[in-house]
């Protein structure tokens, strides 16, 4: 079992530190400092991962495995651009690197459906429900439908990320609106009957 050291001799981290001074920090390994790096972004980034997830435990082995990643390549960030950027597409990264290595992204067919909007009008859909929708999506409809639509990739930058053409990346994002207006019409036909049912009464 390994020893652990004395409380005594360990030093806190101030938690006045600005992130610049706590970016630091993590980068020499400090520990202290990668806890509240840790405590300071998870929740952000565990609502990336959720909605890039299939529920919620596969979501906290996605968030655990992009902030190993994070504290490997946090020497790599630059202080260029905004650091939550640079921790989001770390993120985003690792939950499709992750799906690559499974062989979840493979392409089948490049066929393309008619594309459907999301009527934006059904609002008695709660935003935990959308969640639920959109986890129940097959892995490359789930995946290219929160790039595109929640975090403005392109078709272009999707296929680069998961290793498709745009083609693919198209009839993906067609195929994850169409699943997801077909379960939002059939939630809010149950509302209505809900509501009826409950008028007789």
């Amino acid at each position: 079992m390994r020893e652990e050291r004395p409380a005594s001799i360990t030093t806190p981290i101030p938690t006045n530190l600005s992130l610049q001074e706590l970016i630091h920090k993590c980068k020499k390994g400090d520990r202290r400092a990668q806890e509240q790096l840790y405590r300071q972004f998870s929740g952000t980034l565990f609502g990336i991962c959720l909605k890039y997830s299939r529920n919620k435990t596969e979501a906290q082995d996605n968030l655990h495995d992009s902030f190993m990643t994070i504290f490997e390549k946090i020497e790599q960030f630059k202080a260029k651009g905004s650091f939550e950027g640079w921790l989001k597409r770390i993120t985003v990264n690792t939950v499709l690197q992750k799906y690559r290595k499974e062989g979840h992204l493979n392409v089948v067919s490049e066929n393309m459906e008619e594309e459907v909007e999301v009527d934006s009008g059904y609002t008695n859909i709660s935003l935990e429900t959308l969640l639920q929708y959109i986890q129940e999506l097959p892995n490359k409809y789930r995946l290219t439908f929160n790039l595109y639509v929640l975090d403005g990739y392109s078709h272009k930058e999707i296929s680069a990320l998961v290793g498709t053409s745009t083609g693919t990346s198209k009839s993906n994002l067609a195929r994850a609106r169409n699943i997801l207006k077909e379960k939002i019409e059939t939630e809010t036909a149950r509302s209505i009957i809900g509501i009826l049912i409950f008028d007789l009464f």
